[in-house]
């Protein structure tokens, strides 16, 4: 982005609300003093002058020449400490704007408006809409609505576990600090903590010093579980409950359990060496273990608050059966329990089903339950009993809780999904046909066995999805039913096997695959067993790094258009998976904006999609958030699958084909046009820090299929591809082509049609209000200085060129006078952040630019310079809010 004029900041400074204003100054107030006292007054004197003249180069005080030769001044420790202190000052700014959030949807949430995208939002509209026949039709959608997101363990966070650890601490005193009616004393005390935890995160290690296992990531995705979605699910179901009728808490709910979470982490060996059989078995463990804990918990709460007397709420027959059941097996036991609580017969059946929660974890089998099912039993006798007693609001009330919470994760919290490359398994069966696995194969074989054990223990449900990377063809869904044969013959377990298509050749040939699915036996016999319902699972990381944004965006629309054409042509129920990053370049962006923009029939009231890295915390991390997020996402697919909403995307695709065509051709030739030329690769490593980046050890997965720096962009994830543009504040593959792309169309005379697109269809619309939202991202004279490291000033113009035609011709198409126009919330925290996201990239160029002209370093500057390199890249993807 071009630099903010004076009078632009001085908006945005003026625009921020009081409340927010009053938090980042209370906040930053404190990181300055912990700065003072840790590193004296100078060192704070120094963070005020690069901060002071950062913001006079946006206004044009100062030169970016001059804030360079600032931070080159500096010993290589004193501009170490000054990156940590920016580095910690994003990590409060984003906790300050978090909070405020928080306080807006809590303000906006009134009862005689429902709140914009909501779920009373969208049964309101539905009931509105005259094409779904009144108010039954709201009901059949909701009874078949899914919601299936799947955490995965992508390398995108690029903080350390404690510093997330600390931030949450400061979250919690902010918070008191905060809370209207604290006397003098306690807001004083308040204020002390504070200070005390800012002083512990400053002391935090910001870089990781060994390299994350698929445990440690396990184990860290059970920390959204654990204190964000336990307890937000119920919340997300009653909130749809009370949206269908009245009376919610005293009657029969009508919302059921619709949302499933899925895992990768611990089950996605594609690349990953670390993830072994040994870990898939490890991981499902570890969540068994956190649900289970949280449910022993909850049915111990409930029931100790279940103080209603047998007299004035006497127990059900199938209840006085259910405890005598229970005391001829467990004597002394329900005896105990019945010592505790006489005569409150259902605060003992709850104990003792506690009890037996607890009794599944330590794996005691006499007293275990064998299934959720069995559990879910045992909980609807304590409902029918309370509400035939007329205790209905003990019946519908916080049990109906603990039943969504069991029906939604069971036993095993997430089903644990396994992902492997098409590439291995035909590597495999060809080692068993010459009789000679090799070490991967044999893994190859274990992992199928440790699917069927899951299966025992926990259930199908639990561990039957199979994702194949890169499927080209039916054969290579025919491989993994043939490798279960060979792992454990008659006794294989039940695999549902997801193709991935993830290329541009693959997404236009998917169809064809799937018509070769359906002549494989073990798919037609999957099918008949499951309402014939098949999924499959689209790939937006690398179509978007082969084809660039715009193309990419194109053909995975129209594979959806072909894929929903299909299933409806031989009747199967599909589900879509959409494995979407969290940056822009990866198929990122608002995610209930992205489900409208979907092909028409290709919702169909079911949405399924990954969250990966930073993602998992920025929309888990806090249970209001938590809650908007899902609700936000539900609504837009309730939305998306009603005719009213197909009919009008559909008119629209058909009206702008043509031209979104044209748009996506220029489009991808441009883009291909810089990527595939000769020495693009060696340049990009130069440029950037991908090279660095694997060093912050952000997760188990090789950054690269390979090593050593890529001979090709097929050599590279999309993450660090992802990654390492941010840093450079060039952020290409988010915007890169879409320029030549709209200029094909202008020249032409086509711009009133791009404006009627953009007004008229989801699509290309939400292709480019992200666009816009990369480009406000995108810092042109930084971009500039890092571009200039490779040595090549035509590569260099050619990225600056497609940025300046990308970034007029997207303010043409929308009508905007400038980024972010219609979006005031974001464009003022791009604008009050830019200057503080500068610091950090002049204190990276210095460390990069030294590191790259490879001179006379020695091995402690060269580590010195590593470390000013990997806190620059640490904050500057806290500061920008994206890393993969």
């Amino acid at each position: 982005m071009a630099a903010i004029a004076p009078a632009e900041r001085q908006s945005a400074v003026t625009e921020m609300p009081d409340e927010l204003r009053a938090d980042v100054r209370l906040l930053g107030g404190l990181l300055g003093q912990v700065i003072a006292e840790h590193g004296g007054p100078d060192l704070l004197a120094d963070v005020e002058r690069l901060r002071k003249a950062v913001i006079g180069a946006r206004r044009g005080d100062t030169t970016a020449d001059e804030v360079a030769a600032l931070v080159a001044e500096w010993p290589l420790d004193r501009a170490v400490q000054i990156a940590r202190a920016f580095t910690c000052y994003f990590h409060l700014a984003n906790l300050a704007e978090e909070h405020y959030r928080i306080r807006i949807l809590g303000q906006r949430d009134r009862d005689d408006v429902p709140l914009r995208e909501s779920l009373a939002e969208a049964v309101q509209e539905l009931r509105g809409d005259e094409r779904l026949g009144g108010d039954q039709r709201p009901a059949d959608l909701v009874e078949g609505l899914e919601y299936r997101p799947v955490l995965t363990a992508h390398p995108t966070e690029a903080r350390r576990r404690a510093v997330v650890t600390a931030i949450q601490r400061i979250s919690g005193q902010l918070d008191a600090y905060n809370a209207p009616g604290r006397g003098a004393g306690e807001r004083e005390e308040a204020h002390r903590r504070l200070l005390e935890e800012i002083d512990l995160l400053w002391r935090t290690a910001q870089l990781r010093s060994t390299k994350l296992d698929p445990l440690d990531e396990v184990r860290t995705a059970m920390a959204a579980f654990d204190e964000t979605l336990f307890r937000t699910v119920p919340m997300i179901y009653r909130a749809m409950d009370a949206a269908l009728e009245p009376g919610t808490g005293t009657r029969e709910p009508l919302a059921k359990a619709f949302i499933r979470y899925g895992s990768w982490i611990g089950g996605d060996r594609d690349g990953n060496p670390n993830v072994t059989s040994k870990v898939t078995r490890e991981a499902i463990l570890i969540q068994a273990d956190h649900v289970l804990t949280a449910l022993e918990n909850a049915a111990t709460r409930i029931g100790r608050t279940m103080t209603a007397g047998a007299m004035d709420t006497p127990p059900s027959a199938k209840l006085r059966e259910a405890l005598a059941r229970a005391t001829g097996d467990f004597p002394d036991l329900v005896s105990e329990m019945a010592t505790r609580s006489p005569q409150e017969p259902h605060r003992q059946w709850l104990f003792y089903v506690a009890t037996r929660i607890a009794a599944t974890r330590s794996r005691d089998l006499d007293l275990a339950y064998r299934s959720p099912s069995e559990l879910l039993d045992d909980l609807r006798i304590a409902q029918e009993s309370l509400r035939g007693a007329g205790a209905v609001r003990q019946a519908y009330g916080e049990l109906q809780h603990l039943i969504w919470q069991v029906e939604t994760f069971g036993f095993h919290l997430a089903e644990l999904e396994v992902r492997q490359h098409s590439q291995v398994h035909a590597a495999t069966l060809e080692e068993i046909a010459a009789g000679s696995l090799s070490e991967r194969g044999e893994e190859v074989l274990a992992t199928i066995r440790t699917i069927a054990w899951i299966q025992e223990r926990f259930g199908v449900t639990a561990c039957s999805r199979y994702v194949v990377s890169f499927t080209r063809s039916a054969d290579d869904i025919a491989a993994v039913y043939e490798l279960a044969r060979h792992a454990l013959g008659d006794r294989a377990p039940v695999l549902d096997v997801v193709p991935l298509f993830e290329s541009g050749a693959d997404l236009d040939n998917s169809a064809d695959v799937l018509t070769g699915m359906l002549e494989l036996e073990p798919v037609r016999r999957r099918l008949a067993a499951n309402g014939r319902r098949l999924e499959v699972m689209l790939g937006y990381s690398d179509s978007a790094k082969e084809l660039g944004p715009a193309a990419a965006t194109l053909r995975l629309y129209d594979a959806q258009a072909a894929l929903t054409a299909w299933a409806k042509d031989n009747d199967v129920k599909l589900t879509l998976f959409h494995g979407r990053g969290g940056a822009l370049g990866r198929g990122g962006g608002p995610a209930n904006r992205a489900v409208l923009a979907q092909a028409p029939g290709s919702v169909a009231g079911r949405f399924k999609v990954t969250e990966q890295g930073e993602v998992i915390f920025a929309r888990y991390g806090h249970s209001a958030i938590a809650r908007r997020h899902i609700e936000q996402v539900t609504n837009a697919v309730l939305l998306a699958s009603t005719p009213t909403v197909e009919s009008r995307t559909a008119a629209a695709a058909a009206k702008f084909r043509a031209l979104a065509e044209r748009v996506a051709s220029a489009s991808e030739r441009a883009y291909r046009a810089l990527t595939e030329a000769p020495g693009f690769p060696e340049w990009f490593a130069l440029v950037s820090p991908l090279e660095e980046i694997g060093s912050l050890r952000l997760g188990s997965r090789p950054a690269r299929r390979g090593l050593g720096a890529p001979r090709s962009l097929d050599d590279l994830r999309a993450i660090p591809w992802v990654f390492a543009w941010a840093q450079t504040r060039v952020n290409l593959p988010g915007w890169y082509g879409l320029g030549s792309g709209l200029a094909e169309v202008v020249s032409g005379g086509g711009l009133a049609e791009l404006r009627s697109a953009y007004r008229e269809w989801p699509l290309f619309a939400s292709l480019l209000d992200n666009v816009e939202m990369s480009l406000a991202k995108t810092d042109r004279s930084i971009a500039a200085r890092y571009l200039a490291l490779g040595g090549r000033d035509d590569f260099a113009g050619q990225v600056l060129t497609e940025y300046d035609l990308t970034r007029k011709l997207v303010l043409e198409t929308t009508g905007h006078t400038r980024l972010l126009e219609n979006r005031r919330v974001l464009s003022r925290a791009v604008q009050l952040r830019d200057p503080y996201v500068d610091a950090l990239s002049h204190l990276q160029l210095r460390a990069l630019s030294a590191l790259r002209a490879d001179g006379d370093l020695s091995e402690n500057e060269r580590d010195r310079l590593s470390t000013l390199l990997l806190l620059s890249v640490n904050g500057v993807a806290a500061g920008l809010q994206n890393t993969g």
